[in-house]
């Protein structure tokens, strides 16, 4: 549409292999992140090869029980599809996906980005609640990629929203759906995990805001379930290596509510997309412990994904970012991170 506004939204996500040969090099991408370990140049490079070459075969493993790749590109590519139909009365809006550690990545979507020369850019991850570990590390190779191509559009940021009134419409209505049919198989009230994926203590005990927000997102969800507290709790999922990880862990609040004899209704609050945390980690060795541990009833809550209310609550932090004269700005504008927090990107007081 000649003379149209040109606008690129540009969707991060964390990426995954499309086939048995990428789980390697996804894996060194994933440990040479200065985010997730780090140590200096060339001490990260070294230990990164390391790392991925002995997790490799059990990564593999992994992946072979969906077909050997991740879905998280075609999930990503159907969400960038609906949210550009969304935002199609603002002009010529382009969705990208760029993925953090694995093909399309930073490079790749800043030239395809420039080749489609925006008038604006729209920084969108698909991580509602802020982390060190991936909004900001997204963020950070992006801005690389752009500089080095000199890609200089006018670019916004939407750092987080952990209780943005689509997401949390989404979630809602998908565990009540899930809740609903629990009950009518047990003939119990179960309980509700939500469950995160987890992070070191360290990177917590720096300032990161993730835990903080991921309770605010698990609130605003029980609340308009209208569930006491007694009926839900919080746990953190896909710990790895002897370092401490924040806790509740999920496998042990699946093995009390087996002592408790109570069914589980899971909600994975922290992912959007499908990838092998949701689909193996959750939905086939979660099930199986839960079976192992006497739950009565297990159930695991999809995605938001698609689903027309979180769409809608995307294009309107797009549209946001895109009204507003502030470079970086959360789901409401300002700074949503808790007192003491010291890495959310957002410079609003």
């Amino acid at each position: 549409m000649p003379g149209a506004r040109r606008i690129a939204v540009v969707l991060f996500n964390l990426g995954g292999p499309d086939s048995a040969a990428a789980v390697e090099p996804f894996l060194y991408n994933l440990f040479n992140d200065p985010a997730i370990i780090g140590l200096p140049w060339p001490l990260r490079p070294l230990l990164a090869k390391v790392i991925a070459r002995r997790r490799a075969a059990t990564a593999r493993g992994i992946y072979a029980r969906i077909g050997d790749r991740s879905p998280i590109l075609p999930n990503t590519e159907a969400q960038a599809s609906a949210l550009a139909e969304q935002l199609r009365d603002l002009g010529e809006v382009r969705a990208y996906c760029c993925m953090r550690y694995w093909h399309p990545m930073s490079p790749e979507v800043a030239g395809a980005v420039k080749a489609f020369d925006p008038q604006e850019i729209v920084l969108l991850p698909l991580y509602p609640q802020f982390s060190s570990t991936t909004t900001a590390s997204s963020c950070r190779a992006w801005r690389t990629s752009a500089a080095a191509i000199g890609l200089a559009a006018p670019t916004k940021l939407v750092c987080c929203y952990p209780t943005e009134p689509g997401f949390v419409a989404a979630a809602a209505a998908l565990v009540r759906a899930s809740i609903a049919g629990s009950e009518a198989r047990s003939g119990r009230r179960p309980r509700l995990l939500f469950s995160a994926h987890g992070l070191p203590k360290k990177i917590v005990s720096r300032g990161d805001p993730y835990p903080s927000q991921v309770e605010q997102s698990a609130r605003a969800v029980a609340a308009k379930l209208g569930l006491a507290a007694s009926d839900w709790t919080i746990c953190y999922q896909s710990r790895v290596g002897p370092l401490e990880w924040i806790e509740p862990y999920a496998d042990e609040e699946i093995r009390r509510a087996g002592r408790d004899g109570v069914p589980i209704v899971l909600f994975p609050i922290a992912f959007v997309s499908e990838h092998s945390e949701t689909l193996v980690e959750l939905d086939i060795d979660y099930r199986h412990l839960a079976e192992q541990s006497g739950v009565p009833d297990y159930v695991r809550v999809p995605v938001v994904g698609t689903t027309p209310a979180f769409i809608a609550g995307l294009a309107a932090l797009a549209r946001g970012a895109l009204a507003s004269p502030a470079p970086v700005r959360s789901q409401a504008g300002r700074r949503l991170c808790a007192a003491g927090d010291a890495c959310c990107v957002n410079p609003v007081a």
